[in-house]
């Protein structure tokens, strides 16, 4: 089977195609087809498929977002990771924010990087995302809660949010994800006691009333023959005394 791929930009081909046409291999690998054609010209990449049943058609269905990713500037190690089952693409357009002038779209592009690019690596840690921007687009590839935070994110600064509001969004979503994570991660269960009913073991004193109720019942059936239930009988428990007193 044939399946056609979206067109990635000129200054990408060789990115896509690796030294030696080793990042190609690795994609081939991966995404499990026989072949991935790249025209090195035009940007046109074809991929053929084994027969149905050769190959997993999630892939096939993903494989394009991975392409996408690439041809978008981020780097192919990292877009791979678009093939797992539970990771998803996302892409901001800026020019649906500031329109086509390339100068606001410098600036934005420079408010999601921020200093030495910290504030796109607070997003990725914040959201266990990877953000890639490349001319008027911001890639987004990661679990689905996380990116849809980091897509968040991306559209306040792209808005002209400032970069304390967005920090502080993030961390209220992190806590969030964080609190529903553990919310169903265990159900404790509490032991019984030993010779104990789970009513017993729910109402406090009751089982320690029903201890004594039954060593006074089987005190009751001793046969006085027998030597060695009358001295078990005559043994205290801990919580048995006796009390002498005149009349």
């Amino acid at each position: 089977m044939r399946q056609s791929l979206p067109r990635v930009p000129k200054d990408r081909i060789a990115v896509l195609i690796g030294a030696k046409g080793a990042t190609r291999r690795e994609l081939e690998q991966a995404a499990g087809c026989k072949s991935i054609q790249i025209d090195s010209n035009t940007g046109e990449i074809d991929v053929v498929w084994p027969d149905v049943g050769g190959y997993d058609p999630v892939k096939a269905l993903k494989l394009p977002d991975v392409i996408k990713a690439v041809g978008r500037g981020m780097a192919p190690s990292r877009a791979i990771q678009l093939l797992r089952d539970d990771w998803f693409f996302e892409m901001v357009e800026l020019r649906e924010h500031v329109g086509k002038r390339s100068k606001q779209q410098r600036r934005i592009r420079a408010r999601i990087i921020g200093s030495e690019g910290k504030i796109r690596k607070m997003i990725e840690h914040h959201t266990g995302t990877e953000i890639s921007i490349y001319k008027s687009t911001v890639v987004l590839v990661g679990e689905g809660y996380g990116l849809a935070s980091a897509r968040q994110a991306i559209e306040m600064l792209a808005g002209g949010s400032e970069h304390g509001t967005v920090l502080k969004f993030l961390e209220r979503e992190r806590k969030k994800m964080r609190l529903e994570a553990r919310s169903i991660d265990y159900i404790a269960e509490k032991p019984t006691s030993a010779g104990t009913s789970d009513f017993s073991g729910l109402v406090p004193g009751l089982a320690d009333v029903a201890d004594r109720r039954n060593r006074r019942l089987k005190a009751a059936q001793v046969d006085p023959e027998n030597e060695e239930e009358v001295q078990e009988m005559m043994d205290l428990a801990d919580d048995e005394d006796v009390s002498w007193e005149e009349e």
